[in-house]
């Protein structure tokens, strides 16, 4: 059995998301099974270091991973020629200087998003990593989600006809942390950290209707604080200088409209944290984060308006479960075998830090449409 060896330099994991699904339910679910199988007779096994600012949090992630290498010292680390990847994981503010600092180490690199604060910043990560010759990857997990794959399934099997329209309903309530400590770190709530729901969903946005619906051509936001005050990680008081919702319609190049609400100041009666309801005509379907319900046209039923009496209809009973024919696995997972297939195969590998800087491109317009209460066009990037 051949075995690839890869080096990772994890840098910014010691934070939920990163501990959670990047570092346990991905690298080290890998390391676990043996490798990622590639063939018969080659596999690829992660040998990841743990990289951050705080040595006691990296001590307990190393008890708890079992990955027993870690350093507080990320620029020795990146002359080390033993580790071919550099992996971000760090909030916004920190995460183009550091990239850019990978690249000219000559590193391949795979981060989350956004990518940077600005587009101009974005897109310049795609083209020094295009100069440089190394293999980029940013995380679009959603795309590898259960409900998400079913209505691509459906999308392609023409279920839907013409799809007329999308409606997205994302968020729940986060704690203000005075009462109830909040399940959200503080620095999203704070403008000048990077905070705000706007850079951090619509970039999420833009690659599930740019990978599922079409090219996204226009946007129309608004945002808002509803909540202006919470407690941070120490009980303490401050103010909320980031939006925690956001309104928001897109028009996309073939013609459908997608509406998306997105906040933090929500209570959730619905089948999921995130729900997306897809209606074309030959049918419907709402998914969520795993299930996906559909309604063909020939069980669509006949609603009369009558508000005199209760509806003979249950609406709720009318949509069918898709089942499951493929066995799921973690989306962040998926993503990271893909793209460690991508550095020791150089098989394709199409989410890139150019569909990065689209996710940042739009978020940003998305606060001028705000910011002008207009219309925004998307223009190319690169134009």
């Amino acid at each position: 059995m051949k075995i690839h060896k890869v080096g990772i330099i994890m840098n910014g994991v010691t934070g939920r998301m990163g501990t959670n699904q990047h570092l346990m339910r991905s690298i080290v679910a890998i390391r676990e099974e043996g490798g990622l199988r590639i063939s018969d007779h080659e596999l690829i096994l992660p040998e990841p270091i743990l990289v951050g600012r705080n040595e006691r949090k990296l001590q307990r992630l190393s008890e708890m991973s079992g990955i027993s290498i870690w350093t507080t010292d990320l620029d020795s680390t990146l002359q080390d020629p033993q580790y071919s990847i550099y992996f971000d994981a760090q909030t916004t503010t920190q995460r183009a200087d550091t990239v850019k600092k990978a690249i000219q180490a000559g590193k391949h690199v795979y981060c989350e998003k956004p990518t940077a604060l600005t587009t101009a910043a974005a897109y310049e990560l795609y083209t020094l990593a295009c100069k440089a010759g190394i293999k980029q990857g940013v995380v679009q997990d959603k795309l590898w989600l259960p409900g998400f794959l079913k209505l691509k399934q459906l999308i392609e099997s023409d279920f839907f006809g013409r799809i007329l329209s999308v409606r997205g309903e994302f968020g729940y309530w986060v704690f203000e942390g005075d009462v109830v400590e909040a399940q959200r770190p503080s620095w999203n709530y704070r403008k000048e950290d990077g905070g705000g729901i706007i850079s951090d969903m619509l970039c999420h946005w833009r690659y599930i209707l740019d990978n599922l619906f079409g090219k996204v051509k226009a946007v129309s936001c608004i945002g808002a604080t509803h909540i202006p005050q919470r407690w941070d990680e120490q009980h303490q008081p401050y103010q909320c200088t980031a939006e925690d919702a956001a309104y928001v319609t897109f028009e996309l190049e073939n013609q459908i409209i997608v509406q998306i609400n997105s906040s933090w100041a929500v209570r959730v009666r619905r089948d999921d944290l995130v729900i997306f309801q897809v209606d074309g005509t030959k049918g419907s379907a709402v998914a969520g984060l795993r299930e996906c319900y559909i309604q063909p046209y020939a069980a669509t039923p006949k609603p009369v308006w009558n508000p005199d009496i209760e509806s003979p209809i249950r609406y709720l009973d009318d949509w069918i479960k898709m089942p499951n024919t493929q066995t799921y696995t973690n989306a962040f997972k998926m993503q990271w075998e893909l793209f460690l297939r991508h550095v020791v195969k150089d098989e394709p590998f199409r989410w890139n830090l150019l569909e990065g800087a689209k996710g940042v491109q739009l978020a940003e317009k998305g606060l001028e449409s705000w910011q002008k209460r207009a219309w925004v066009d998307i223009p190319e990037l690169g134009d």
